[in-house]
């Protein structure tokens, strides 16, 4: 009965892998009212488990579970309350664990409880797919115990019923019968889940609880295995028992049934192949597989269900089985010995070219060579390489070979692949190379290379130094060599040409940017007529006290601290070595001693410190510096005492900080001023005689002017000026109304005063700078008035219709009318101040008249040369009038 219950549970799971090991999900179980002691309970049974790695364990500790699956109670169980539950689980190498619920149930005395057609709740029912009919037949009755009570009908519905596949299932409405009207096919629908409810005729209503109806579609064997994928494997070569691959395969069939096992087999190649029946793992079977005889083999793989049974259906398919190359052949020469000939003293020449076979993969490390000298160069002479594109081996000599030293030398070369061998019995090869010198005229060499001599510095000119002897290797002599320098960068030896003597020639010394770390080098060459070899001679230069330690350059800086004394670190360096230098002295002179003090910072440096506050300023403070063997002197330490900011003393500071745009900003005006006198003087040396006035154009300003060179006389009857009172103005001097005005054009206006009446009133009545604005104003009325803007000149002489016919000279007459009127105004308010001697003033006559004229600045110039009214302009411009000035 227990088998039968795990065969309905096994085919009711819808999923199962074949890989993967699992139970049922539950279990029913009849047993004895009391279970005894060793009683086997039940045997479970796995799908699709590995035998060798699967695993059972239960989880009730009234039972054990062996492994084959065989559950046996480990104490009295009583099953007078009712069943009993526990559960199993299963796990193997490929998968998670799976779990199963055995449930045990009390037997009817000493008979198996059966099933009766009139329970509601009926197991599953079974029906086989893919059957032929004929259709409908009756699958089973299905009676519920309220028809012992009332008078019922049944109704079904869900999948194969009313819903897709529809029309499978129907159910006799009276009865409950159960048919099926076509075929199945189990791996489209595995099963069914109908639902089943039984209703009173007279009331329509339920009698009973509505039943969830399981219908299980049976399997048969109607789907051959499949191969999952395409069958391309690759091994190494040459070995037995080495993994080729694994052929996967599925069938749709039940998992939980032989349909699904199957069973692998090789039908070609068995002698070199074979494959495990029941996991599909092909093997190698023989170490004589040669990828170099052949390289790849076609191998047919027949898979059958129902585990190969006769009955069982298959399939096949070919597997194309590639073998990879190991380095199972080393690199062979083509010739048992090689010879090769070089020329004495060449270097980096290619002497030898070594061609190799080899049967392994082309272009892999297991056929790329790799060459060895394993004997004969010892000196290292030889350095052989490999060809990349041929694999031969290319022999070079690397350091110059002497024929009179090795006229032939023997070498052993090993070919090798740069990897390891493998699968063979085979070693790496070697063939002998036999290296002929050719002899070649040589020229001298030195008898050392390099040869080294000791000088101290400041050595007296003419002192021998060494010799350097170099000979001929063919003759093994120095006879007929001549020697002479080629590189001596300070010129500090001579070399003697037929001996190879070496002596000083100028001052060596240790100091100097030519020694290096105390070395000085000399390149010197020898000559036999028509070879030539170089030697070098390094001088090693020994240090003499012949420098004084030196204070280094500037000024050091002591900033003033409040309540504090202020010090500055004064270091010296000396240019010798020890013990010509450091550690130093340092000593103060005896009359800076109450002003100074030195403490100790280390051998090459001292911290001066004020012993008193001192003034602000610069010191010089002497101080007596010996070196180690006590070589020195005074040296004079220049300190300043400042107020600081950051180190830096505050008017130093400002001096540094003011940038290139602060000194162009300081010099700017400087070359403005330049310009200007230069446009001045370029003004100042064209004669004023030929300047004219035209009173249509000009009004009162300079002529446009194209005249490159000094301008011509021109005739004082071509000058025009505009008139005044229907008179004209010639040669500087103003008729007409400018004289009746008061005003002579030929006088300088600090001499001539006032005529006429104006004049006799003006110094009759006393007139003085405070009131002298009055004066005018009381005698000329609105003529020094603004009116409407307009100057009004006619007290001044000028006519002023003609002023208002010509605006330019309207617009000049306006602007000094403005300039005066306000002058006077304020020379009016200022009295003796500061422009007391700009206004008209009587002077008396002194017995002569001054050279320079007056230098009012309201004068007038009977001379178009004369500049003397730019005294008036400041000091500057009077240096610009002496300048211009003609005398």
């Amino acid at each position: 009965m227990a088998k039968v219950f795990i065969s309905l549970i096994c085919v009711w799971v819808i999923a199962c892998g074949v890989e993967t090991c699992f139970l049922p999900s539950s279990l029913y179980v009849p047993v004895p009212e009391t279970i005894p002691v060793g009683y086997q309970v039940t045997k479970v049974h796995a799908a699709a488990c590995d035998d060798n790695s699967v695993q059972f364990r239960v989880q009730d500790t009234r039972f054990r579970i062996d492994s084959d699956g065989t559950v046996v109670a480990l104490a009295p169980v009583s099953m007078a309350t009712g069943g009993r539950t526990f559960s199993v689980w299963v796990q193997d190498k490929n998968g998670a664990e799976s779990e199963m619920e055995v449930h045990l149930v009390r037997r009817a005395g000493q008979g198996i409880l059966k099933r009766i057609k009139r329970r509601w709740s009926p197991p599953p029912l079974h029906m086989l797919e893919n059957v032929q009919g004929p259709f409908p037949y009756e699958l089973e009755k299905i009676v519920s115990d309220s028809a012992a009570k009332f008078d019922v009908y049944y109704t079904i519905s869900g999948p194969g019923v009313d819903k897709h596949p529809t029309g499978l299932f129907s159910i006799e409405r009276n009865t409950g019968r159960l048919s099926v009207h076509r075929a199945v096919d189990r791996e489209e629908f595995p099963h069914f889940e109908v639902l089943v409810r039984v209703f009173d005729r007279l009331t329509n209503r339920e009698t009973d609880i509505p039943l969830n109806f399981t219908i299980l579609v049976d399997d048969v064997n109607d789907n051959a295995p499949q191969f999952q994928e395409l069958l391309k494997f690759t091994v190494p070569e040459s070995f037995a028992g080495q993994v080729v691959g694994k052929v996967l395969a599925t069938d749709r069939d039940d998992p939980c049934t032989d349909h699904v096992r199957i069973k692998y087999t090789l039908l070609s190649e068995t002698n070199l192949f074979s494959i495990d029946g029941e996991t599909g793992v092909i093997t190698t079977n023989n170490a004589n597989l040669d990828r170099e005889v052949k390289d790849k083999y076609l191998v047919i793989v027949k898979i059958q269900d129902k585990l190969g049974a006769p009955n069982g259906l298959s399939n096949t398919a070919t597997a194309t089985i590639t073998l990879s190359d190991i380095n199972d052949n080393p690199p062979t020469f083509r010739e048992t010995s090689y010879k090769a000939t070089v020329e004495e003293n060449q270097i980096e020449k290619l002497i030898l070219r070594i061609p190799v076979d080899d049967k392994d993969q082309i272009n892999t490390p297991n056929w790329i060579s790799k060459f060895v000298i394993t004997k004969g160069n010892e000196t290292g002479n030889f350095r052989i390489d490999t060809d990349p594109s041929t694999n031969e081996g290319l022999l070079y000599v690397v350091k110059p070979l002497d024929f009179e030293q090795s006229p032939k030398i023997n070498l052993e070369i090993s070919a090798r692949n740069e990897a390891e061998l493998n699968g063979t019995s085979a070693t790496w090869a070697s063939i002998p190379v036999e290296v002929t010198v050719t002899n070649v005229d040589e020229g001298p060499e030195f008898t050392a290379p390099i040869v080294y001599f000791k000088v101290k510095e400041n050595t007296p000119n003419g002192t021998l130094i060494g010799t350097y002897k170099a000979i001929d290797p063919e003759t093994k002599s120095s006879n007929g060599i001549k020697y002479y320098k080629d590189k001596d960068p300070a010129s500090w030896v001579t070399i003697d040409r037929a001996n190879g003597d070496i002596k000083v020639a100028n001052t060596i010394d240790r100091e100097s940017n030519f020694v290096k770390n105390g070395l000085y080098n000399v390149t010197v060459k020898a000559t036999d007529g028509s070879k030539t070899g170089t030697g070098t001679v390094v001088i090693q230069v020994e240090d003499v006290n012949d420098n004084k330690p030196q204070v280094g350059p500037g000024e050091l800086v002591i900033c003033e601290e409040d309540g504090a004394s202020g010090s500055v670190i004064v270091a010296a360096e000396d240019k010798d070595q020890h013990p010509n230098a450091f550690d130093f002295t340092f000593a103060l002179a005896e009359e800076d001693e109450d002003k100074w003090s030195l403490e100790y910072l280390n051998g090459t440096a001292r911290l001066l410190k004020q012993k008193t506050a001192l003034p602000r300023g610069l010191y010089e403070v002497p101080i007596t510096i010996n070196d180690l063997q006590g070589f020195g002197g005074v040296q004079t330490v220049t300190v300043r005492i400042c107020q600081c900011r950051g180190g830096v003393c505050l008017a130093q500071q400002n001096s540094v900080t003011l940038g290139p745009y602060g000194i162009l900003t300081l010099l700017l005006p400087l070359a403005l001023l330049l310009l200007l006198f230069l446009l001045l003087a370029f003004f100042c040396s064209t004669k004023m005689g030929g300047m004219t006035i035209d009173e249509g154009d000009s009004g009162g300003t300079l002529l446009k002017s194209n005249t490159e060179a000094p301008g011509d006389e021109v005739d004082a009857s071509l000058i025009k000026v505009p008139p005044f009172g229907n008179e004209q103005t010639v040669k500087g001097s103003v008729k007409g109304s400018m004289v009746d005005a008061g005003w002579l054009g030929n006088k300088s206006m600090s001499t001539i005063g006032v005529q006429g009446t104006h004049e006799t009133d003006m110094y009759k009545s006393g007139i003085t700078t405070s009131n002298m604005h009055d004066y005018y104003s009381s005698q000329y009325g609105n003529q020094l008035n603004m009116q409407g803007n307009q100057f009004v000149g006619g007290g001044m002489g000028v006519d002023s219709k003609y002023l208002t016919q010509d605006s330019s000279a309207l617009k000049t007459w306006q602007t000094n009318g403005r300039c005066l009127n306000q002058k006077l105004g304020y020379m009016a308010t200022a009295g003796d101040g500061r422009y007391a001697d700009d206004i008209v003033h009587a002077y008396g006559y002194e017995g002569a008249g001054s050279a320079a004229g007056s230098v009012g600045c309201c004068s007038d110039y009977d001379d178009n040369e004369n500049l003397d009214f730019l005294n008036t302009l400041g000091p500057k411009f009077r240096n610009l009038a002496d300048v211009c000035k003609k005398t």
